[in-house]
């Protein structure tokens, strides 16, 4: 099994409202992408200075099933939301 997981930063207009927009749009895609086997996404609570704002986490078969997902349209198009709301992204990927 493949993990990908990426944590946001967003901005902080609307960050409220964003959170919750992208939160959904991201836990629609496993009806979308037959490659995504599951994902979960999450909104900070802790609010510390070293938290990020969201968080998701997904899985794939292999390294072609997350490719595929990468290019995939219904991805593509709440990657350019989050591309509009966000500061910052980092990613993890890794062999299960």
């Amino acid at each position: 099994m493949f993990v990908h997981i990426v944590m946001f930063a967003f901005k902080e207009e609307n960050k409220e409202s964003n959170l919750v927009h992208v939160k959904s749009m991201l836990e629609a895609l496993p009806n979308h992408i037959e490659s995504l086997k599951s994902m979960e996404v999450g909104i900070d609570v802790s609010h510390s200075e070293r938290s990020f704002d969201l968080v998701l986490t997904s899985t794939f078969e292999d390294q072609a099933g997350l490719n595929a997902y990468a290019v995939h349209p219904a991805h593509l198009d709440v990657v350019s939301v989050i591309k509009e709301v966000t500061t910052m992204a980092k990613v993890v990927d890794y062999l299960v």
